[in-house]
């Protein structure tokens, strides 16, 4: 017996979640409603279902498709010969990205969190994984450099890491808050002074 093939898909995923990546960054996941989300990705309920399994499905996509447009920066931070160029690129690059004009400031990752109710904790754990696997990428980054010489014996690499991700974080609050990117910048740049 051959099983009835669906209908087919009447829109481009990767625009939907684009619009969805917008929609989730504005308003947060818990401020999101399902019709905030079909509107703003212009399908219907049952076309967000077949595609996402439901809101956090269609969240979980938008935040994997943050990473990899938005937050593409990091690989090249991460690719860079020093850990100070590693740090650097990451910082400013990161007060960039969350002042752009036209889109939310801030960072999905953290906004999208901030807030919610007890029945959004998988959400929250999610989000907290997520940025946890990120500063597990700079560790290793910085557990190499150890290796190579470019850093001290001395250097924790899981606290440097998590140095470097906690300034990230605190300046996408504060560019949520309304701070503008030569202030966020020049955070950046007393931030780095950690870096030798």
């Amino acid at each position: 017996m051959v099983a009835a093939r669906g209908r087919p898909r009447e829109f481009d995923v990767e625009e939907a979640l684009e619009r969805a990546v917008d929609v989730f960054w504005r308003q947060g996941y818990e401020g999101t409603t399902l019709e905030n989300l079909t509107d703003a990705m212009h399908i219907s309920r049952p076309s967000l279902y077949a595609a996402f399994g439901n809101k956090e499905g269609a969240f979980r996509q938008a935040l994997g498709r943050y990473a990899r447009v938005e937050m593409s920066y990091v690989d090249d931070a991460l690719a860079m010969p020093t850990s100070r160029e590693v740090a650097e690129h990451y910082l400013r690059s990161n007060v960039v990205a969350i002042t752009l004009p036209g889109r939310p400031p801030g960072c999905l990752s953290i906004q999208g969190g901030l807030s919610g109710n007890p029945s959004d904790q998988r959400v929250v754990e999610f989000l907290n994984a997520s940025r946890g696997a990120g500063e597990a990428r700079f560790v290793e980054r910085f557990q190499k450099a150890i290796v190579e010489g470019d850093l001290p014996h001395s250097e924790d690499p899981a606290e440097l890491a998590r140095y470097l991700t906690t300034v990230s974080a605190g300046l996408a609050v504060q560019a949520a808050g309304g701070a503008d990117r030569a202030s966020l910048m020049k955070t950046a740049e007393r931030a780095l002074r950690a870096f030798p």
